[in-house]
């Protein structure tokens, strides 16, 4: 569901029933998405880092970058 940000304001309260029952709600500004209105989640379990320790592997040329693929990025010839 879309909804332009002057109907949001008139009906916050409505729209935040509806995120809560599942339902996506985005707010416009000039027609085009602007904010996403999502339920708050109180109980989310805290980050535990090392999760992927040993399951990712950085080859050792990964700081290396081809010349060439700089100059694509930066837009040079």
């Amino acid at each position: 569901m879309q909804v332009n940000m002057h109907e949001a304001k008139s009906q916050l309260s409505a729209l935040g029933e509806k995120v809560w029952k599942g339902e996506k709600v985005v707010i416009a500004k000039a027609g085009k998405p602007y904010l996403d209105i999502l339920p708050h989640k109180e109980d989310r379990s805290p980050r535990k880092p090392g999760r992927y320790k040993g399951k990712i592997h950085i080859t050792d040329d990964f700081d290396q970058t081809p010349e060439e693929l700089i100059r694509d990025f930066e837009g040079r010839d």
